[in-house]
């Protein structure tokens, strides 16, 4: 196996959904999650580790521990009988599955235990204004029961627009101290399901999504330092009330918070890689920018994928 991370890191994500619905609430009608007090739009880590995950698997061929596996008679298969398809050996597991060694996993058969916190965590992804929720109603062709002489009525919940910031951190020290070989490119290949997987939900609920920034700072080796909430060192500016955006043209990131953090730590950073959207528009001290000239004092690299 490639040895394992040396180096902590920092992730930072956005990106927005047009007329669809990120995340739905199943005890709540499935509608999109949201924040009563502040009218933001919340998606859980669970949410996004599913993108990852999905990605790596249908486009990456990676071997993945905790997916839709079904049984000779359909039903959907446990995390224990998952472990009994590997022997019920836990290190074999690690081994071979990715997401196990990015997000870690708990489960147990017989003698055999596996309980890991994943060196990857996620808070949830929260919506940088607050955003509304439609409901929609719709009619189908096709009736809903045997004898029925029409179509049925549709209906769901979605949100106009909403810009979501997500916040991670890669610790090098959980993976080190449960002999986890998270490697540089399981980094790498989760980066570019974080993109290319927000791009890839083209479901009924799902299409609409597209990634606008992503930022992966890491630090030197041995620091034991990060700078943390990247995420609130970012705000967006628009022209008008929260809920009437509806377009990443309306708005514009502001990053001057965030590039003064990054500039106060420069000697304990090791490089900046990055991927941005060209239709998002960049902000320091509310002046346009471009953000290559904003990383350029750091080793940045652009993301190829």
């Amino acid at each position: 196996m490639p040895e394992s991370i040396k180096n902590r890191s920092e992730v930072l994500f956005l990106y927005d959904v047009k007329d669809a619905n990120p995340n739905g609430d199943p005890v709540d009608e499935n509608k999109p999650r949201i924040d009563e007090e502040t009218g933001v739009n919340i998606v859980t880590d669970v949410r996004l580790k599913r993108t990852i995950r999905d990605y790596l698997h249908d486009y990456k061929q990676q071997e993945i521990f905790v997916l839709e596996a079904r049984d000779e008679k359909g039903n959907l298969k446990t995390k224990e009988q998952r472990l009994k398809e590997f022997d019920n050996n836990p290190q074999e597991v690690i081994n071979r599955c990715i997401d196990i060694r990015l997000f870690g996993a708990t489960t147990a058969v017989e003698d055999k235990t596996m309980a890991l916190t994943g060196p990857v965590q996620f808070k949830f992804g929260r919506s940088l204004h607050r955003v509304d929720v439609s409901y929609i109603k719709g009619t189908t062709v096709m009736p809903s029961g045997a004898e029925k002489k029409q179509g049925t009525f549709t209906e769901r919940y979605i949100v106009p627009y909403s810009l979501i910031a997500f916040y991670g951190i890669v610790n090098e020290t959980a993976a080190s101290q449960q002999s986890i070989p998270l490697s540089e490119q399981d980094i790498l290949l989760m980066l570019e399901a974080i993109w290319n997987g927000t791009k890839n939900l083209i479901s009924g609920s799902k299409f609409g999504q597209v990634p606008r920034l992503l930022l992966q700072v890491v630090y030197k080796q041995g620091l034991n330092f990060y700078i943390g909430e990247l995420d609130k060192l970012i705000s967006m500016s628009i022209d008008k009330a929260d809920e009437a955006l509806r377009d990443i043209s309306e708005a514009k990131i502001e990053v001057g918070q965030l590039i003064k953090a990054l500039k106060e730590n420069q000697e304990k950073i090791e490089t900046i890689r990055f991927k941005l959207d060209p239709r998002i528009s960049i902000t320091q001290d509310n002046k346009d920018i471009n953000l290559v000239d904003a990383l350029k004092d750091f080793a940045a690299q652009e993301l190829s994928f």
